[in-house]
This record gives C-alpha cells, structure tokens and sequence, in this order.
C-alpha cells in the first residue's frame, strides 16, 4: 500500500515535533518521577508504612500501564486506516493535561484521588507516546532517524529539566512564587506542568503533517478497516521474524528502564534519602541527559544503534546493582549521572532502531505493538520491585534491606533483553519491512 508522505526532514516539522517533547517531558519529570512519589508518600499516604506505599505506587504504574498496552494495537490499527494519528494524540494529550492539573485539588490522606487522576495522567502521557513515536516516519528520512529521535530525547530533558527546575526551586522557597508552603508549591507544581505540556504540543498540531494512505478511511469505516488491519497485522508480523525479536528483546530491558524512571525517587526515599537529595540527584539526571541523547544520537549513526543500546543495557545493570548497596549522597548522586547518560540513549535509538525495521505504511500500529510491549513491561517492572519488597519486608528483613534486594532484582531483565538484542539482524529486517510495505 503506498502512502501520500510529506516532505521529510522539513525543519519545521521536525522543531514542532521536537518540541511535543519538550513539552511532555515535564509530566515524566515533575510528575512521574519527581514529585509525585514524594508527595505520594509524605502527603496522600501520610503514616502508612513505607512498603505499603512504595506497592501502592508500583501497583498504580502498572494499572495505567496495562489499560495503555490493551489498547495499543487497536488505536494505532485504527489510526493507520486514516489520518488520525495526530488526533489520537490530541486526545491523549487533553487526557493528560486536564487529569495532571487535577492533581492541585487532592487534599492530604487522598491516595484513592491521587492514585485515580494519576492513572489517568499517565494513561494521557503514555497514550499519546504511541501517536507521538509514529509520527518520526512522517518528520525523518531513514538516515536523519536516529539523530531526529535523540534531538527529541535531547530536548525532552532539557524542557523537562527546565520546568522541573523552576518547581524544585519554589518548594525551597514558596514564599518568592506567593505561595504559603512547600506543599503548596509542589501543588501548584501539577498546574504548572499542566500548562507546559499544552503549551508546547500545540507547534506539532501546526507544523507536523500526517501522510495517508491513498483511501484513507474515516467513522465506522475507519473502525472496521483498522480492526480487519490488525488481525492482518498480527499474523503479518509472525513472517517479520527480526522485529519479533527485536520486540522479544526490547520487551526485556525497557522493563527495567521504565522501573528505574518510575520508582527510584521512592526506593531512594524507602532507604532513607531525604527528598532535597532525591530531587537534586533527578535534577542532574536531566542535565546530564540533553548532551548524553545528543551524542548517542551521534553513536547510532557512527558505530550502529544496535551497539550503542548495548553500552546503555551495561550501565542500566551496573545501576541496579550498585544500586542495591549504596549508602551516601555521593554515590546516589553518581548513579543519578549514570541514569542520565544512558536512559536519552537507550530510549532514542531503541525507537529510531524500529522504524527501520517497520513497514512506514503502518508505522501507528506497529508502534501500538512497540509500545504496547513496553506498556506491559511498565505493567510488570513496578510490579515485581513491589511485590519483591513486599515478600522480603514479610520475611523479617527491614523495609531498607527489603527495598535493596527489590532493585537487585531489575538487573536480570537487561540480560535476558541484551541476549536477545544480540541476535537481532539489521540487514534482514530492513528487507523484510520493504517486502511487507509492497
């Protein structure tokens, strides 16, 4: 099936959708692993027992997770049948923005509010990712695809980091923004992301043009064709054997990555980091990580993606397992620099790795598949952290050692993920993806 495409490439298209990034990288940091599980912790589950909250939140993430694996595949098959990918996103995105400034008017003991627009917040954020990463085959060129999708890493730190920056400063001084407290701030700190999110995705809305295909589909029709697309799709991708595992792979070490960006700021409070440590340490990770992407975006295009994913997998295990037995400020501080120089990394190429694996013509779905795989993985990772804590903690051993012996944990699903990755052929899934596009 070929597809009206716009030109590629086109800066402005590729700063607006650059800047959707930039914009919504402020829920992943201020939110999603900021402020958030402190204020979980500290403010709507005030007096409860550190293990409980930490499950509390672990069973939160993959909630949300496994509603936005579900629907995945179908939104994107349906997408693919029309050119609806930007208002799938736009969907989400209203989602994501209305839920997270929700989170002001949740008053202190709520964790069953928090906890809902939460889910909700992050079902916006991580819905609107699919759209989001299917939209690189209609802005990059094959050549520009790993360097665009780590400028849109690159940039997500630096925006994320920005804000979360402003946020970290007005906590430490509420009365300079007119606010009464630091928990007030971090309140006003929802609204703010709120903003930032809308703000900045409205260049893409503008500038990002959506190819289609020549009989592009629109209502009930568009439904059904998309569903009878999917059931094509699924047993399509049984033939597309390098993208099976490349997923199979990718399925694995996400897993950890996405447990680690969800749940480090409360395993360093579970062993008893103070919460101005915490968010200096995520503060560092985002500086780190606007050059980090950048010069792994440069990697990708010099030594390969493939083996730059693998020097990111090597320092993820060596985070989990060094992380499991630090105990000051400064080696917290030295993983948080870890964190940064290979999470733009792992994430970019990982993406830009994909879409050249995968028909262009049915980049939506099978970046519903794609994401879909690392939705479950978010299902899984907070889980195990979680349910591990919680078996240790019931054992006899302290909510400290209980917290260590969870993140150790992690470090097996980067070795099952690269082992797997190892054995994934470039060349050939090059051409099976042009011989399932004609």
């Amino acid at each position: 099936m070929h597809m009206t495409k716009p030109s590629l490439n086109d800066k402005k298209a590729t700063y607006g959708w650059v800047l959707y990034d930039w914009g919504n990288s402020a829920f992943a940091t201020t939110v999603l692993s900021g402020f958030f599980p402190i204020f979980f912790k500290q403010y709507w589950s005030a007096g409860v027992d550190a293990t409980v909250s930490s499950a509390r939140l672990g069973f939160t993430n993959s909630a949300a997770g496994l509603f936005v694996a579900i629907l995945a595949p179908i939104l994107g098959a349906i997408a693919d049948r029309g050119t609806f990918k930007k208002n799938f996103l736009c969907m989400f995105t209203v989602l994501g923005v209305i839920t997270t400034a929700m989170l002001y008017w949740v008053g202190q003991g709520d964790w069953q509010n928090a906890v809902l627009f939460f889910t909700l917040a992050n079902i916006g954020f991580s819905g609107g990712i699919i759209f989001y990463d299917a939209l690189i085959t209609d802005v990059a060129s094959d050549d520009r695809m790993h360097t665009i999708s780590a400028r849109g890493y690159a940039f997500g730190y630096l925006g994320g980091g920005l804000l979360f920056a402003i946020n970290a400063y007005m906590t430490q001084s509420p009365q300079t923004f007119g606010l009464t407290s630091a928990a007030e701030a971090v309140q006003f700190s929802f609204i703010s992301v709120a903003i930032w999110w809308a703000l900045f995705a409205i260049p893409l809305f503008l500038w990002v043009k959506e190819s289609s295909p020549p009989q592009a589909e629109s209502g009930l029709s568009m439904i059904s064709a998309g569903l009878a697309q999917l059931r094509d799709t699924i047993k399509e991708i049984s033939q597309h054997k390098t993208v099976v595992l490349f997923l199979l792979a990718y399925w694995f070490y996400i897993d950890g990555v996405g447990t680690v960006i969800r749940m480090a700021v409360d395993y360093g409070m579970s062993i008893g980091f103070d919460s101005g440590t915490l968010l200096s340490t995520l503060l560092i990770t985002q500086l780190v990580g606007f050059p980090s992407a950048l010069i792994f975006g440069f990697l990708g295009n010099h030594i390969g993606a493939k083996k730059s994913i693998f020097i990111s997998i090597g320092i993820y295990m060596f985070i989990c397992i060094g992380g499991a037995f630090m105990q000051t400020t400064t080696e917290f501080y030295l993983l948080g620099v870890l964190v940064g120089i290979a999470q733009g990394g792992i994430q970019s190429l990982s993406r830009s790795y994909y879409a050249l694996l995968i028909p262009t013509d049915k980049s939506a779905e099978y970046f519903g598949f794609y994401n879909m795989l690392g939705k479950f993985a978010a299902v899984l990772g907070p889980a195990i952290m979680g349910g591990v804590g919680l078996i240790a903690h019931n054992m006899g051993y302290s909510s400290n050692i209980a917290s260590r012996i969870s993140i150790s944990a992690i470090a097996v699903l980067f070795i099952i993920g690269g082992t797997l990755l190892y054995f994934v052929n470039t060349e050939k899934g090059k051409k099976e993806a042009l011989h399932l596009s004609t």
